[in-house]
This record gives C-alpha cells, structure tokens and sequence, in this order.
C-alpha cells in the first residue's frame, strides 16, 4: 500500500510510518473487510479490502501494474457487491482512469477538507447493470 501511495501520490509521502499503517490495518482494515490479496513469486503484488457497498483500499505495487492484478482484484469486489463507491484523489489520473474503465463514474468532488490529506478527492459509483 505504501509503496503504491508513494509512487501516486508523493506529495503525500510520509504521511503515516510503516508503524501507524500497521495498526490501522490491524485495528480497523481486517476486522471490517473482506481482503484479498495477490501474490506473485511469494510477495505480495496487490490487494484489495472492501465491506457491503465500499472499497476502502485497492493497491497494486507500482511495478506490477498493467498486467491485470488490480481487475482481477476490482472483480471480486465487483462480484461481492451488486453496487460499490470508492474515492480517490483527484490528482491520480491513473486511478481514476483505471476506474472509469471498469464502469466506475464520478458523482462528487470534493476539495479534501474532510478527508485526512487535506487533498481534492472523487467518489465513483458502480452499479451491476
């Protein structure tokens, strides 16, 4: 997740320490999320957490990405909820053209002032049609 944050977004580098990520994950990611994962040669590649209605966290190691793993990781959520909303920064034209791609379409912008980078954000929906 850090490393994909970083490489995304790096004026937000350093947010959290690896320390503070753990315990979020910990506390708050795996007792509320469905998460799957993708392991190649042992590491692991990508991974998504999501729970009825939402993706809070899909990430996919910055040299893994463009081979697929981040659409197969999108499809099991896809495939576990017949609708979902995520947000994501506006400045991740990446993400957003990911998401798009995949039927996601942006309903609301905001200009970050309740989300903890401070940073202009973008919900997407998707509908199972």
């Amino acid at each position: 997740m850090r490393a994909s944050f970083d490489e995304r977004l790096p004026w937000l580098a350093g947010l959290h320490t690896p320390d503070e990520d753990r315990q979020f994950f910990r506390d708050h990611v795996f007792p509320a999320h469905q998460v799957h994962g993708v392991l190649e040669e042992g590491r692991l590649a990508g991974f998504v957490a999501f729970r009825e209605d939402w993706i809070d966290q899909l990430y996919v190691l910055p040299e893994a990405q463009g081979r697929g793993i981040g659409a197969a990781l999108l499809q099991v959520a896809q495939s576990s909820w017949p609708q979902l909303s995520l947000w994501t920064s506006q400045r991740n034209t990446a993400a957003r053209r990911f998401y798009e791609r995949h039927g996601f379409v942006s309903f609301e912008e905001t200009d970050g002032h309740l989300n903890e980078e401070r940073e202009p954000d973008v919900r997407y929906h998707w509908c199972r049609s």
